[in-house]
């Protein structure tokens, strides 16, 4: 796989993350708290107290999405702009960050209501981005080859203008060992 087709791929990877990204932000409806959580009340009725904060596992949890999101768009920022090196750099970032978050869904979930096909979703996302990751540091890991300037141990010289101008001019019949009608 050449470079330009593992960044197409990062491309629509990263437009499958991003697409995904909101659906998973908007999903912590039942989370202690935000509107429609429980002593709450729905959207046009009156809150049954001052608002509560989230437990400090939500809070944490909502830090490390807006830690993942930050990954995201750092790594749709540099779409074929960074270079290989650059590219997985930024992709080890978004899995290590994804980890994290899919991990605190996982263990939080029932705590910050956070539903089940959800957490179904960020796995799926996240083995995506990590077959993709692997594409782009293997195609970093790669040497690239020398240019053929390199490899024949040389620079290209370009012919001087004035040196390729015959000072004798001889016309048609000019050859390199001059002209044979004036022998």
């Amino acid at each position: 796989m050449t470079f330009c087709q593992v960044l197409s791929s990062v491309s629509v990877a990263a437009v499958l993350a991003v697409a995904a990204a909101p659906m998973a932000q908007a999903q912590f409806g039942g989370m202690p708290g935000m509107p429609g959580a429980p002593g709450m009340g729905g959207f046009g009725a009156p809150p049954s107290g001052p608002p509560a904060a989230p437990p400090p596992a939500c809070q944490q949890l909502m830090a490390l999405r807006d830690e993942r999101q930050k990954s995201l768009d750092a790594l749709t920022a540099s779409k074929g702009k960074a270079d290989p090196a650059e590219a997985c750099k930024l992709f080890k970032t978004l899995i290590s960050t994804e980890t994290k978050f899919i991990q605190g869904m996982e263990t939080n979930s029932t705590q910050c209501g956070v539903p089940p096909q959800i957490i179904k979703q960020a796995h799926d996302g996240h083995t995506k981005a990590m077959q993709i990751e692997k594409q782009v540091c293997d195609a970093a890991e790669r040497p690239r080859g020398p240019s053929l300037s390199d490899a024949l141990n040389s620079t290209p010289v370009l012919p001087d203008a004035d040196s390729t101008k015959s000072t004798n001019r001889g016309g048609t019949y000019d050859t390199l060992q001059g002209n044979p009608l004036a022998r």
